[in-house]
């Protein structure tokens, strides 16, 4: 309680109101109530204006958030308010009667709380619930479970009889009854009731799980029931159909054909049907006490892994071993089987099917045995029918014997008797090395080997240490320490067809029992052929000494004078020497020729240009201006020196070409104008083009100087004139014609050029491509033509033949690799125009280390009207690069001493991006050429070159819009 006195509320309270206060008190005790309670003053400012009006106020769990002890707290209060009045009678105050009723308050909500939770959870319970009161069981509860079973009837406040009368008689109503009577509560596992949803609907068979539980109170009487279930209608009608199924089943597996089984998940059996319990000699009432490991052959338990490594896995498996049946024969089995697992994929065991194939692997081992035979004999009779000499035959025949008949090793003696009456040679042997029987003497006439020698017939022992015949040989008993073990024993003779025996087979094991009757009457077929072979094979031989006797009484003839016949074996052996001195003579001879050729060549060149320019010093020294012809002269000699040394490297296959796709037949027919320019009137061209003729990859250009070499060479050959016909085709190439000519097999062009001329003799055509080999007069040809032609060729991967016959003409065919790239555009070399001189804003940067050759290129350039910068080397060249110079073409040669052309333009384009570059050289080495071929987009001068090569080329570059690669 807590008086607040004055217009202020000064608290004054007693001690329960201290303890109400909390941490407040003793602060509270004589504050103004406004200031006490602060979080609630506006509460407090009401109460004191009712109050010091004269009015009262009641207040029943009334919340209030207050700060008692420092922290917001929920509080519920009953609160009574009431003026106090001073001695004349009017309010000075408000007497506050605080009652609080937190804890009441929390209480009732926590019971609302699991009063709504147990609300849900009867509603929401997966089951049926509800609640029966009284004897006549009336309906106070029911879930929305129990209305959905009964079919959304009214059921509460009715009793069970009234609200499902068909159950009444079904016996559920007594069983109520009896649980209501006696408290025993009662329990049903799958029952089956009949519900109707509407009075007018069939009747539908439902199975419950239902527990009826008593309700009792305090004192122990019984009031009502509790009902609470499940609907296993479905899983009931599950259990049913599988029931149904496994008994299907079982009538299915025990009558099946085939051995069924089921394990567990330990691999114990737990089902066997009928012709499986029969294999294993199982009663049904011990099968889960019988351990079908046992029945494993020793020897396959590493086969049942599979079983193993799938039960672990849980997954499916395929087996095939021995399994012992009853009356104790071990029989193959194949076994497949699945893993079974149940309503929670829990893993049960394994369900498989037991299969015997012993007889389907014996037949397929017999199959395999009598293939493996039939393939045998096969060779064998062929190797032996197609044979001639007796060694190989009974080799032969040796090595098939014993292969067949499964013996570790066979051997054939040769039927010889010696002065003592007794020798058998041993002729072949099979399955072991020859040093096995080397030790030991020929085998004897002994009572084991006789028969088979005097031609007896077969002798077979299952065990030759047990054999009556055996061990009788003096003074041997039984076979010499170290012998090859022999148990089991098998020889046939082998007899031609006159009766003689030749010889025996004889065939050992080191095993009891290995051979068989079927062994015997393979051994009497293949002893029969190989007679008839060693027969056919010594009527040969016996043809063959004949004819080497008489060839030995011809030569008797021939040797009445020894001495003539000496001396002419020295002679031969002088011959021989003489030959070999000759082909070394005739080799260091080509090569003088080759040599003597081009030193002659070039003297008579360098005598046209020194002789020419020594003139053309002496006229202008003297004034004289009527030098042209010695230029003319001079020039001429320098161009013909040039090409000569481009056909050597023709011939080498050392000159670089710029191959591109090339259609052939559009070539040979640019090419009509210009035959009938260098061939003359007199030679008649006819071109014969074939349709669809594949592209090749070559030098447009040298292909067109080999056709037109070919053609001239031609036209040389028919001093009279005559038909020269151009044809073209599609070829393939074989292997052996690959090889004979090392080149690659597969499609080729071919390009022919036939004349009739005089032809050429076999010595000829053998020497027609070597270098300065020429049937032409002295000044009528270099020699190098058909080289030439031969070098390029090659070069480009293909080949070249000449057919030739004399008096009927000769055709020069060109292999070329057919090209499966894009198709051509334009095929023939560039076409000769008039140079266009340059611009002076145009800078050419010529790097050459030769002084001459740069000055004489300088010059040139300058004369074409371009600017130049020149460098001695490439030094020199980058320096001026990296000082800013601007150059619009690098001209620089490729072989120099610091670094190669290809480098310097390589760090030349790093300075200046996209510059363009010339190159030029007499030899190319592999800077800027592989493989022959020039780099794609790299544009080459070859030395020595004309102002007007230099020119073309030049603008060429120039007027280029892109610089691809190298150019």
């Amino acid at each position: 309680m807590v008086t607040l006195w004055g217009d202020d509320g000064i608290m004054i309270y007693n001690d329960a109101y201290s303890e109400f206060a909390g941490g407040r008190h003793p602060r509270l005790f004589g504050s103004k109530v406004r200031e006490g309670w602060p979080e609630v003053a506006d509460f407090n400012d009401n109460v004191m204006k009712v109050g010091l009006a004269g009015g009262t106020l009641a207040y029943r769990d009334q919340e209030l958030t207050l700060f008692r002890n420092g922290e917001p707290e929920q509080v519920w209060m009953n609160l009574d308010y009431s003026p106090l009045l001073d001695e004349t009678g009017k309010p000075a105050g408000v007497m506050a009667i605080v009652v609080e009723t937190t804890q009441k308050i929390r209480l009732q909500r926590e019971l609302t709380g699991e009063r709504e939770s147990l609300r849900r959870m009867f509603e929401q319970a997966p089951g049926f619930i509800a609640v029966v009161n009284g004897p006549q069981h009336i309906f106070s509860m029911a879930n929305q479970a129990y209305i959905d079973l009964v079919g959304q009837r009214d059921v509460l406040g009715k009793s069970v009889q009234d609200v499902l009368p068909e159950v009444g008689g079904q016996g559920f109503v007594a069983l109520l009854d009896r649980v209501y009577q006696t408290g025993e509560p009662f329990v049903g596992r799958g029952m089956l009731v009949n519900l109707r949803h509407s009075p007018t609907s069939d009747t539908q068979h439902r199975y419950l799980d239902f527990v009826y539980q008593p309700i009792v109170d305090p004192a122990g009487a019984i009031h009502g029931i509790f009902v609470q279930g499940h609907d296993v209608t479905e899983q009931k009608r599950i259990e049913l159909a599988l029931r149904e199924s496994e008994e299907r089943f079982r009538l299915v597996a025990e009558n099946a054909p085939v051995m069924l089984w089921m394990g567990d998940a330990n691999g114990r059996c737990v089902y066997l049907n009928k012709i499986q319990r029969e294999f294993w000699g199982v009663d049904q009432d011990t099968i889960k006490s019988f351990d079908w490991f046992t029945t494993i052959h020793p020897d396959d338990h590493a086969l049942m892994q599979p079983f193993q490594t799938a039960m672990a896995a849980q997954t499916g498996f395929s087996v095939e071993a021995r399994l012992r049946r009853a009356d104790g024969k071990f029989r193959i089995v194949s076994t497949n089987a699945e893993p079974r697992f149940g309503p929670n994929r829990e893993f049960l065991g394994m369900i498989g099917v037991n299969v015997d194939v012993t007889e389907a692997r014996q037949n397929e081992q017999a199959i395999r045995s009598e293939t493996r035979k039939l393939q045998v004999l096969n060779r064998s009779g062929a190797a032996v029918a197609a044979e001639l000499d007796v060694d190989r035959i009974v080799q032969i025949v040796t090595d098939a014997c014993t292969e067949l008949v499964g013996a570790e090793f066979g051997a054939f003696f040769y039927n010889v008797v010696d002065a003592q009456g007794e020798s058998y040679m041993l002729y072949a042997l099979s399955g072991v090395p020859r040093e096995a029987f080397a030790k030991f003497p020929m085998p004897r006439a002994t009572e084991v080997f006789g028969p088979t020698f005097r031609g007896e017939g077969i002798v077979r022992s299952d065990d030759i240490l047990l054999d009556p015949r055996y061990g009788k040989n003096t003074p041997r008993r039984g076979m010499p320490e170290g012998h090859l073990p022999v148990r089991s024993y098998l020889a046939v003779p082998v007899a031609s067809r006159s009766g003689e025996v030749i010889g025996g087979l004889f065939f050992g094991h080191s095993t009891p029992a290995q051979f068989r009757a079927e062994h015997e009457d393979i051994l009497l077929g293949i002893a029969g052929q190989a007679a008839t072979a060693i027969d056919n094979a010594r009527l040969f031989k016996a043809r063959e000494q004949e004819v080497s006797e008489r060839r030995r009484a011809e030569a008797a003839l021939q040797t009445l004078n020894a001495t003539l016949e000496q001396r002419v074996i020295d002679e031969v052996n002088e011959r021989a020497k003489a030959e070999q001195q000759l082909r070394q003579v005739q080799k260091m001879e080509a090569v003088g020729q080759l040599t003597g050729g081009i030193a002659h060549d070039f003297n008579n060149m360098l005598a046209v240009i020194i002789g020419g320019l020594n003139l053309l010093q002496r006229r202008l020294a003297k004034g004289q201006t009527d030098v042209d012809r010695f230029v003319e002269g001079a020039l001429d000699a320098a161009e013909r020196a040039a090409k000569l040394t481009q056909r050597l490297l023709a011939f080498s296959r050392q000159q670089p070409l710029a191959p591109k796709p090339i259609d052939a037949n559009r070539l040979v027919s640019s090419l009509s104008e210009l035959f009938v320019r260098t061939l003359g009137e007199r030679t008649r061209v006819q071109t014969v083009l074939a349709a669809g003729l594949w592209q090749t990859r070559v030098d447009p250009v040298q292909l067109e100087n080999a056709i037109l070499n070919l053609a001239v060479n031609a036209r040389d050959a028919m001093p009279g004139g005559g038909n020269l016909t151009i044809e073209t085709s599609n070829a393939h190439v074989d292997d052996a014609f690959a090889r004979e000519f090392a080149i690659t097999s597969g499609q080729y062009i071919l390009i022919a050029v036939t004349d009739a001329g005089v032809g050429m003799e076999p010595d000829v055509i053998a020497k027609a491509f070597d270098p300065f080999f020429t049937t032409k007069g002295v000044g009528k040809g270099t020699g190098l033509g058909l080289s030439q032609v031969y070098g390029f060729v090659r070069q480009s991967g293909g080949h070249v033949k000449i057919y030739s016959e004399p008096g009927v003409g000769t055709s020069v065919k060109i292999y070329l690799p057919r090209y499966f790239g894009p198709i051509a555009d334009s095929q023939t070399g560039d076409t000769v125009r008039s140079i266009d001189r340059g611009q002076p804003t145009e800078i050419i940067m010529v790097v050459e280390d030769e002084d001459r050759v740069r000055a004489v290129s300088v010059a040139a350039l300058i004369e074409l009207g371009y600017s130049v910068v020149e460098a001695a080397g490439p030094r020199d060249a980058l320096r001026i690069l990296e000082s800013g110079q601007t150059v619009s073409l690098l001209f620089t040669d490729v072989v120099m001493p610091d670094m190669s052309g290809r480098e310097l333009a390589d760090r030349a384009r790093a300075i200046v991006p996209g510059l363009k570059v010339l190159y030029t050289t007499g030899y190319t080495r592999n800077a800027i050429v592989h493989n022959g071929m020039l780099d794609y987009g790299t544009h080459l001068l070859t030395k020595p070159f004309t102002i007007q090569d230099l020119g073309l080329k030049v603008r060429s570059i120039l007027d280029q819009d892109t610089s691809p690669g190298e150019g």
